[in-house]
C-alpha cells in the first residue's frame, strides 16, 4: 500500500471539512414555508392540533428540524383549496422566503367527497364520481393552480418552490382490502390524473414537481406496512393521509431531493 503525502492528506482533509461543512451552512442561511392542503399539514401523522390540524411529524417540519434553517414557516391547513392557499397562506408568506413546499389541489377536486362515494356506492358509481374529479381537473383545476403558483411567485419571486404529487392509494391491485379492484383502479386513475395536472402547471410555472410514488410504492393502503391510513373511525379525518412513515419515509426523502 502507498504512503500518502502531507499535502495529499492536507488536501483530503480539507475537501472533507469542506464537504461537511457545506450543508450546515446553506441549509442555516434559507428561510423555508411550508405551504398547501392535509397532506403538507400533516393530517393522517400522530400529534395533530389547533384548527389547521398542523403535526411536526409532518414533512415541513421534519426537514426543518433536520437541516436548521434560518426559519421555518408552518402554513399548510387541513381542507386547503387553491382559493384558500391565496388567500389565507401566501399573505403570510415571507417575501425573502428561499424555499417554499406545497401539495394542493386534492381538496378542488372534491378528495374526500369522491372517497366518501366510492365507499358507499356501486362501482359505476364510484367510477362516475372519479370521473367528474377528472372533469373537472382537466377544465378548470388549470387555471386555479396557475393563479396561486403565479401568487407565491409574486410574493415570494426569489423562493425555490418544490410542487409535490399526490402518492397512489392503493397497490395495482390490492389484496385484501374491502373495496373492490374496480373501485381501487379508479381512485388510483384520479390520482394519477390529479398527478398529470399539478406537474403539468407546476414545470410550467418554473416550480420544481416532486413525485412521490416511487417512495410510497409498495406500502399503500393494504399492504403490510402501508404508509397511508386507511379508514379510520378516531379521527375520521385520518383516513387516506399518509401516517408518520408516509412523511418520514415518503414525503420526506421526496422533498429533500428536490429541495437541494
Amino acid at each position: 500500500m502507498s504512503r500518502a503525502t502531507p499535502l495529499a492528506c492536507l488536501v483530503t482533509t480539507a475537501v472533507l471539512a469542506l464537504g461537511l461543512a457545506a450543508p450546515a451552512q446553506a441549509a442555516s442561511s434559507i428561510d423555508y414555508a411550508a405551504l398547501g392542503d392535509s397532506y403538507s399539514s400533516g393530517v393522517g401523522a400522530s400529534g395533530q392540533s389547533g384548527s389547521c390540524l398542523r403535526s411536526n411529524n409532518a414533512f415541513g417540519p421534519l426537514w426543518a428540524a433536520k437541516n436548521s434553517p434560518a426559519s421555518f414557516q408552518f402554513l399548510a391547513c387541513t381542507g386547503a383549496t387553491t382559493d384558500d392557499v391565496r388567500n389565507s397562506q401566501i399573505p403570510s408568506l415571507s417575501a425573502g422566503a428561499d424555499l417554499v413546499s406545497i401539495t394542493v389541489g386534492g381538496n378542488d377536486v372534491g378528495f374526500v367527497s369522491t372517497l366518501l362515494t366510492c365507499w358507499t356506492t356501486t362501482d359505476s358509481g364510484c367510477v362516475a364520481k372519479v370521473n367528474e374529479a377528472k372533469a373537472y381537473a382537466a377544465s378548470t383545476l388549470g387555471g386555479k393552480l396557475d393563479a396561486t403558483y403565479a401568487a407565491i411567485k409574486a410574493k415570494a419571486p426569489g423562493a425555490k418552490v418544490v410542487v409535490l404529487s399526490y402518492p397512489l392509494i392503493y397497490a395495482t391491485p390490492a389484496t385484501g382490502c374491502t373495496l373492490s379492484t374496480a373501485k381501487q383502479a379508479a381512485i388510483n386513475d384520479g390520482a394519477r390524473t390529479l398527478d398529470a395536472k399539478i406537474q403539468e402547471r407546476a414545470e410550467a410555472a418554473g416550480f420544481v414537481y416532486s413525485e412521490v410514488r416511487d417512495e410510497f410504492s409498495g406500502h399503500e393502503v393494504c399492504s403490510s406496512t402501508p404508509y397511508i391510513n386507511g379508514v379510520t373511525l378516531i379521527p375520521a379525518t385520518n383516513s387516506y393521509h399518509p401516517n408518520n412513515n408516509g412523511h418520514l419515509y415518503g414525503y420526506l426523502p421526496a422533498f429533500t431531493g428536490s429541495a437541494g
